[in-house]
């Protein structure tokens, strides 16, 4: 049975883990919108973006399923990830480029802050064996 510190322990990771993909989002989007961009925005847009990508995937593979898996996979690939992009468009108030824009540029800010972070742990790592 799961105890109630559990559930607030999984709770509390899983806000902590939403806030920090919000983050490379944040910061595509304010460098894509001129600064127009929120925190709250992007945390809108990171948790509904897999959640409309997984429905439209599904429906679409479930619905396309007799042109065969390959196709009709690759179909809903295309289609979920236009879906993800109007979660951006309206999330951001923006254009479709301008959300392509921040899709594209979020990963590229996530792959520089997981490059940083990873330079940073094992600094911090010899820091702390002093004391």
């Amino acid at each position: 049975m799961v105890d109630l510190f559990s559930l607030i322990v999984v709770l509390v990771v899983l806000i902590v883990l939403w806030i920090a993909v919000s983050i490379p989002v944040y910061i595509a989007a304010k460098m894509v919108t001129g600064g127009k961009a929120s925190l709250g925005q992007a945390m809108i847009a990171t948790l509904l973006g897999p959640i409309v990508f997984a429905i439209v995937q599904t429906i679409v593979i479930l619905f396309l399923g007799f042109l065969g898996v390959g196709p009709a996979a690759l179909l809903a690939l295309v289609l979920a990830f236009i879906a993800w992009l109007w979660v951006y468009k309206s999330s951001f108030k923006t254009g479709w480029l301008q959300a392509l824009g921040i899709a594209l540029l979020a990963v590229v800010v996530f792959f520089v802050l997981s490059l940083i972070i990873l330079a940073l742990v094992p600094i911090v790592s010899i820091i702390l064996t002093f004391f």
